[in-house]
């Protein structure tokens, strides 16, 4: 791995202060009820240079966007064996197990929850990444990029993160979930 120079920590450092500081704000008062300009003040920076960090103030409490999507395609790509299903299973139950732990975890899906701006961002961000996902499964399993197969094993695993993550035994229902399009439904299972 590369070390950083000066300056790409210095905006790594800025990056983070801005999150930091509209995490704050956004929590304490509501999405809403934080402008962009007080968040900038908070993190000692103008508004044109958090505007260069972010896109969008939904995107202040999303920063970390690349990181999901590369931790995707990782997880099908290093799955050691497992079938593709398997990992993206233990992937979502390692990543609801590993945020449940975290004391924002409850009052940040609380504040997306209650505003919906910020639900319509989460869905369409985490949407992004089904063509990523979907090209790492179809390389996977030697298949055409637009496999159609690929394609829907990656949505469907995409929208499994919403059900899971809305069940108090996130564990049991990624077991469920991913259970289910491991083996498929059958006519005899109970409705």
């Amino acid at each position: 791995m590369t070390e950083l120079g000066r300056r790409e920590r210095k905006k790594l450092q800025t990056r983070q202060s801005i999150a930091d500081a509209a995490l704050e704000l956004f929590m304490a008062r509501g999405f809403d009820d934080v402008g962009v300009k007080e968040i900038a003040d908070r993190a000692d920076v103008s508004v044109t240079t958090l505007f260069k960090h972010f896109p969008s103030k939904e995107a202040l409490l999303f920063d970390e966007d690349e990181e999901m999507e590369s931790a995707l395609v990782d997880a099908v790509r290093n799955r050691q064996g497992r079938s593709i299903p398997q990992a993206l299973k233990e992937h979502f139950a390692g990543m609801a197990a590993g945020h449940a732990d975290h004391p924002l975890f409850q009052p940040f899906i609380e504040l997306v929850e209650s505003t919906p701006s910020l639900r319509a961002y989460q869905r369409t961000m985490w949407i992004r990444h089904e063509t990523a996902l979907a090209r790492a499964i179809a390389e996977e399993i030697g298949a055409p990029p637009d496999d159609v197969r690929c394609a829907g094993l990656a949505r469907f695993a995409l929208e499994s993160r919403d059900v899971i993550f809305g069940r108090q035994d996130r564990e049991q229902a990624a077991e469920a979930l991913f259970g289910l399009l491991e083996h498929g439904w059958s006519a005899d299972q109970q409705a």
